[in-house]
């Protein structure tokens, strides 16, 4: 029995606080009165709240463990500061700068024969990169540069000779500078596969899983799901993940299978989708679960590369890129529509959620569904019409509003310009149509930590201390929404999680105080003090992690 402080049940469309809520093994068995708890469960075990605050788990439904496993062990130079298990890994900014941090990372930590990766780099902050420049700092050493999008890689010719890779095996793919070394969006796509048995070196990749883990316990989530797996190898990345969850993390993990990667692992989108009616059966445990009939595909390019695809293209004249050929795109969509499955779309530029929507359009008219949940992922930039037509469509939303504190500055400046680049993530736009809207950080695109994703949408303030787009700010209630229950709908979940009421999973998040009741300003520096799943505490000791 839980009492003693604010109980928030995020349960209905208005802040609820209640008295006491009871458990049962992992399950809620009453929401409520204290003096009526009492009454019906006399011998149940105190827990005094003390004053602090309780509230459903966080529910984090878009993140990817192989891409947290690849960065968080090895080394972290990107434009801003990123707070570790470990430690900080500080930003830097300019060419020379960030020349000189990576030239002394390779000469210190670099051996040969060995691939040694280096995540965060972005033009914008870092200035240009290529196969030669990383050669001027060592030709003997394996680097791979990973963009700070995760969508892009430079290497240089001991890495290429490592991975034993042609310039034959890349011919004709037009996301690829051979030259440079740079493998972007689908040519990135081609190459993981063959970077595979690198990335998934177990002890390595499971030192990066182990990192996540204390993230995931420190900012109080007790549910993360993975849109889009696997990134390279099925088999490989489901072995690693599964050795990390038998260790019995007070969290689960949902996975949502990749049309992209399993129709080029199976040879077919036919045959990708025959596999994915078999996960849930024969690969799922007791805290990995397949989404049964729910699949990721991908639109546009990455917004962190300037890839996403704009209606009106950008400043520089450079055009975005898609992900996926148009004609497989369509073609992938119709498919799992006509099979009833809950689609979750990668789609960051407004003419990439167009044509997402334009596409759905023609299912639609072909095939009506209710209650098809189809879900647009990121959506970076789009208009208030585009809302609408979202609206209307009974189309969701999962967004990372990050992309406004860390990018609108420079995208104002660079490349969208100040009308699109401090209009980012508006979503304001979906909430006021009551467009079912979850918040994500697509770990490592945002640090794993809701409350700062909340902090962000219910602040609108960037890293330049900018004030953008006022208008689009939504409510302390909206934004917690977000990271709870309409997260949890996200995944299809919200039956189960997401709120505190009576037949839900007994997860719960423990804070030192009400982000109802505090300066909103302060909301990311909340502290989290404890987790509670399946009905077990998780105290957490020390939480210094809060950062940008």
């Amino acid at each position: 029995m839980f009492t003693g402080g604010n109980i928030i049940t995020m349960h209905g469309d208005n802040l609820n606080i209640v008295e006491a809520i009871v458990t049962e093994n992992e399950y809620i068995v009453f929401v409520g009165d204290k003096e009526d708890a009492l009454d019906k469960f006399p011998a149940a075990k105190k827990h005094d709240l003390k004053g602090k605050v309780l509230m459903p788990g966080f529910v984090e439904p878009h993140v990817h463990p192989s891409l947290a496993a690849t960065m968080l062990p090895n080394e972290i130079i990107a434009p801003y500061d990123w707070v570790l298990p470990n430690g900080i890994k500080k930003g830097v900014t300019g060419h020379e700068a960030y020349m000189e941090r990576i030239t002394n990372s390779i000469n210190n930590n670099a051996e040969e024969g060995k691939m040694y990766f280096i995540w965060g780099y972005h033009q914008l902050w870092h200035g240009d990169l290529s196969r030669d420049l990383i050669n001027e700092i060592t030709k003997e050493k394996p680097v791979g540069i990973i963009h700070r999008s995760f969508h892009e890689i430079y290497l240089n010719d001991a890495a290429i000779a490592l991975l034993g890779i042609t310039e034959n095996e890349f011919t004709g793919n037009p996301q690829v500078e051979w030259e440079k070394g740079h493998f972007y969006e689908g040519g990135w796509l081609a190459l993981v596969p063959k970077m595979a048995p690198i990335m998934l070196e177990p002890k390595r990749y499971m030192e990066g899983l182990g990192m996540m883990t204390q993230l995931i316990q420190k900012n109080g989530i007790t549910t993360i799901a993975e849109p889009g797996f696997p990134s390279s190898d099925f088999d490989g990345e489901l072995a690693l993940l599964k050795k990390e969850m038998e260790k019995n993390p007070p969290y689960d993990v949902y996975l949502i299978p990749s049309g992209t990667q399993l129709f080029a692992m199976k040879g077919g989108n036919q045959e990708a989708m025959n596999f994915m009616e078999t996960l849930e059966s024969t690969y799922s445990t007791d805290n990995i679960h397949f989404l049964p009939k729910q699949v990721k595909l991908f639109s546009d390019g990455a917004i962190y590369s300037q890839a996403m695809q704009m209606k009106e293209n950008y400043e520089d004249g450079h055009n975005g890129e898609w992900m996926t050929p148009l004609d497989l795109f369509q073609e992938q969509i119709s498919l799992y529509w006509d099979n009833d499955f809950k689609i979750h779309v990668h789609s960051n530029g407004d003419k990439g959620i167009q044509q997402v929507l334009d596409y759905l359009v023609k299912d639609h008219e072909r095939k009506p569904r209710k209650d098809h949940r189809f879900t647009l992922h990121h959506m970076g930039y789009f208009t208030d019409d585009m809302a609408q037509q979202i609206a209307e469509m009974g189309v969701e939303g999962s967004v990372n509003p990050y992309y406004l504190w860390a990018l609108a500055d420079k995208y104002s400046e660079v490349g969208l310009g100040k009308e699109r680049g401090e209009n980012l993530v508006r979503i304001n736009s979906l909430v006021i149509r009551d467009v079912p809207v979850s918040f994500h950080s697509d770990f490592s695109m945002a640090p794993m930590e809701p409350l700062t994703l909340a902090w962000t949408a219910i602040n609108r303030v960037t890293s330049q201390n900018s004030a953008f787009s006022q208008d689009q700010r939504i409510s302390v209630y909206d934004a917690m929404r977000a990271i709870t229950i309409d997260a949890a709908r996200t995944l299809n979940l919200e039956k189960q999680i997401g709120s505190i009421a009576v037949g839900k999973r007994a997860n719960f998040v423990i804070l030192d105080k009400s982000p109802f009741v505090i300066d909103p300003m302060k909301i990311k520096d909340l502290k989290v003090l404890a987790t509670v799943f399946e009905g077990n505490f998780n105290i957490i000791k020390s939480n210094n992690l809060k950062g940008k």
